[in-house]
């Protein structure tokens, strides 16, 4: 008898954070979708502990925005400080950022595991398929085919495959993608800890840069604490990973028995590298399949987020015919940048925090002391930058590339954020009403993409048939730019402005003319 058989759109192999987004993300337009786990139960215990202000928008995008306060709290404050207390730096979290969402919030990753895994539960689209190890794949120029293990063999037929099994992808190793391994290693103990005793933490978020035993505290969502303490060169790794060593460290920090329960340790070693591609065919890479980096700025799960983010959209396009196929190969031009910059970021990061030599890090204190008391109060560095390559349209507005803000509107008699209350995907946003600016065959093209055309007014405003500005963050951003009209992406980067009429006819032309579709064709 021939094994079961089950059809997709899609099939999503690995149900972590950034399988189960990317799983959200497509169903959304209607995408069938099956998801193949190797494990029968989620992991337990938190392993990413924080997501920044666009992670909280992609995950709100992904229907679980009203589950987000069970789960995660503002980082609030960031501290680092050497091994006497000297603060070298410290910033202090804005609850309100670009996004619209903390620019960083502490999370209990079971927790929000369990909300997205809900929210899958609850589409018709979707079938997910626990205990469902890939054993083989193959494909073709119009599907892949994908053999698992189980308590019988299965094979589940797509027209594409996403790859979001982990940094020992099964997937990745079948297809023999080459990866850049920069050669970064460093063992760290991870404790997460139950503390009894009613204390605060202030700060909320620590790194000591004690060249005697680096060292973090940290928020690990609501109600949940993780202490983090690196190897030192000679010490034994086995001695190292054990309870009683757990327990000695955390007494650097007045935690004993007493007062706390250990609820799990474990040692990692913190790595860098990526695949060079993570396309081949129809297979995909994302999250840690694609990228792996030390968590020193706090990117992992964030870089995978927005894998999903980047992908869900351009798939979706290509399912619906849409888009070409070639629309995909800009997946890894353009998330392969952001992740390079935030993995040098994360080394660079880890050479200042694991440094042990004393002299080098009493040197390195007084410069990171100097730096801090001039820059105090100043935002720190991104660890995202805009994009330079891809789905871009590079113009005089400079606006192409650039992560777009979300702020609160009143559109259609209703306020709240952009997201929410006039909707995700593509969003034309417009001093003038959008009729003054393109012609009817235009705005279609934009309508058959499920786009948004809105043209936005001052607060204050009459918002009568506009979205009006109540933060005032769109009106200033096109402003400064120097622009009437900005075309963002579904993954909320801005595809690009226009300074006035014909510049918002050709920015409808150039984004039709990267989507290379047929349907679609430009004026």
């Amino acid at each position: 008898m021939s094994e079961p058989r089950l059809e997709a759109d899609v099939v999503v192999v690995g149900f972590g954070p950034v399988g189960q987004v990317a799983t959200l993300l497509l169903a959304r337009p209607g995408r069938r979708v099956v998801v193949l786990e190797r494990w029968p139960r989620p992991y337990p215990m938190p392993r990413a502990v924080s997501f920044d202000g666009e992670s909280g928008r992609i995950l709100a995008a992904a229907g679980v925005g009203d589950r987000l306060a069970e789960v995660a709290e503002s980082s609030r404050d960031y501290v680092w400080q050497n091994g006497t207390g000297t603060v070298l730096f410290e910033v202090d979290v804005s609850d309100r950022g670009r996004s619209g969402h903390p620019d960083s919030s502490a999370v209990y990753q079971p927790g929000l595991e369990a909300a997205l895994a809900e929210r899958a539960a609850s589409l018709p689209g979707v079938t997910v398929l626990r205990g469902r190890e890939v054993v083989a794949l193959d494909q073709d120029a119009e599907r892949v085919r994908v053999v698992t293990a189980g308590p019988e063999p299965l094979v589940v037929e797509a027209r594409w495959l996403v790859a979001c099994d982990g940094a020992n992808s099964t997937v990745r190793s079948a297809l023999d993608l080459p990866v850049t391994d920069f050669g970064y290693f460093n063992d760290w103990l991870t404790c997460d800890v139950t503390v009894h005793d009613g204390r605060v933490f202030e700060p909320n978020n620590l790194q000591v840069c004690d060249p005697a035993r680096p060292r973090t505290a940290v928020s690990a969502g609501p109600g949940h604490r993780r202490w983090e303490f690196m190897r030192l060169p000679d010490e034994d790794p086995a001695d190292f990973g054990t309870a009683e060593s757990a327990w000695r460290l955390l007494g650097l920090f007045g935690l004993d028995p007493g007062n706390a329960t250990l609820d799990r340790h474990a040692v990692y070693t913190f790595q860098a590298r990526f695949a060079n591609e993570w396309r081949s065919g129809r297979v995909l890479l994302a999250g840690d399949a694609a990228h792996l980096m030390p968590p020193f700025a706090g990117q992992g799960m964030c870089s995978g987020l927005r894998d999903a983010a980047n992908l869900a959209w351009k798939l979706d396009l290509v399912l619906r015919g849409a888009a070409s196929q070639e629309l995909l190969d800009s997946y890894t031009a353009e998330r392969r940048v952001h992740v390079q910059h935030a993995i040098g970021m994360s080394m660079n990061l880890g050479r200042v925090i694991c440094q042990t030599d004393p002299k080098a890090a009493a040197d390195r204190d007084t410069a990171m002391a100097a730096a801090a008391a001039r820059s105090r109060g100043a935002p720190a560095e991104p660890a995202v930058t805009a994009l330079t390559r891809g789905v871009i349209r590079k113009d005089a507005t400079g606006l192409g590339g650039v992560l777009g803000p979300q702020g609160t509107v009143t559109y259609g008699g209703v306020t709240g954020l952009f997201d929410d209350v006039v909707g995700t995907g593509f969003a034309l946003l417009s001093t003038l009403p959008v009729d003054q600016l393109l012609d009817p065959a235009r705005r279609a093209r934009l309508a058959a993409l499920g786009a948004h055309s809105v043209q936005v007014v001052a607060r204050g405003a009459d918002p009568l048939g506009a979205a009006r500005d109540d933060d005032d963050v769109y009106l200033p951003l096109l402003a400064a730019a120097g622009a009437v009209a900005a075309l963002v992406r579904p993954d909320f980067y801005l595809f690009g402005g226009a300074s006035d009429a014909a510049g918002a006819r050709a920015l409808v032309d150039d984004l039709v003319r990267h989507l290379g579709s047929e349907r679609l064709s430009p004026v």
